[in-house]
């Protein structure tokens, strides 16, 4: 469950429950097919996309409803948003066979124009400014559509970040949901080693007037259940617990995996290491 913080008016209605198991063999499935698409391409992102693919799923399976929008600020983690949107059959299986091919068109960051894709993101900083745009946007239409932001934590070294969440606190845009992977690296450094100062995040964004809560960012359920049991009346800052390459043990906290692609042998020990048990 959630360590949740919060004031204000009695908790929302919850969403549709959250199926864990079903949840845990999809996301399986997501690995063992980002660990497929890295034997055609010599680099790419596979630990950034790893360590958030449960919150990209519980984000796309638990709590997104009708309109709402999934905005990927870490660029980087696209992989993981390519897969499930290639489950969906938004993107098609020669879109991802295609991936950083000439003839394709998924590329290692988003690019706005994808089926699928809310924002071109990867030059980080940007893309919690936009969700603000966006979420300030909806709520000017009335329109009740959310938007969910899943943020890098090393896009909290960039000043605009912490601009766009000053001003989304202003503008009480409690339609507004960012969700922070905190797997503690950025690219080649732990966070917690390189800038202590960075801690603690949830309550440098209560701080911002935000509503904040942490949770294990390898726990679907908890997530959805975090924000399902927030108060409302400002936006909701969900710091998630994760792991750099979660599900492959020769990735977890280790650097290198940020840039480049398994060998064979690497591949066919990665893929057994995420059979089902």
């Amino acid at each position: 469950m959630s360590d949740t913080h919060h004031t204000g008016s009695p908790p929302l209605p919850p969403s549709v429950g959250f199926d864990a198991p079903a949840g845990r063999h999809r996301c399986r499935a997501y690995r063992r097919r980002i660990l497929e698409i890295s034997q055609q391409v010599p680099a790419l992102h596979v630990a950034p996309a790893f360590s958030c693919t449960e919150i990209a799923d519980a984000l796309y399976e638990g709590s997104l409803r009708g309109d709402d929008v999934f905005l990927m600020s870490k660029g980087h983690g696209c992989l993981i948003q390519y897969a499930i949107l290639e489950a969906r059959g938004i993107l098609s299986k020669n879109d991802l066979d295609l991936y950083c091919q000439p003839a394709g068109r998924l590329g290692a960051h988003p690019d706005y124009g994808t089926p699928g894709i809310a924002a071109s993101t990867g030059s980080l900083g940007h893309g919690l400014g936009i969700a603000v745009g966006q979420a300030y946007a909806e709520k000017l239409k009335r329109t009740g559509v959310r938007i969910f932001c899943l943020v890098s934590d090393g896009e909290l070294q960039e000043g605009s970040t912490w601009e766009a969440m000053m001003m989304a606190a202003n503008l009480k845009l409690d339609n507004l949901i960012a969700v922070i992977d905190n797997n503690d690296f950025s690219g080649l450094e732990r966070m917690s080693e390189g800038h202590p100062a960075f801690y603690p995040l949830a309550a440098k964004g209560a701080a911002f007037g935000w509503e904040t809560a942490e949770t294990d960012g390898h726990d679907g359920a908890s997530i959805v259940d975090a924000i399902d049991r927030r108060h409302g009346g400002a936006p909701l800052l969900l710091v998630c617990r994760t792991v750099k390459g979660k599900g492959v043990s020769y990735m977890e906290h280790v650097p290198m995996w940020h840039y480049r692609s398994p060998s064979p042998e690497e591949y066919r020990q990665a893929l057994a290491e995420l059979e089902e048990p």
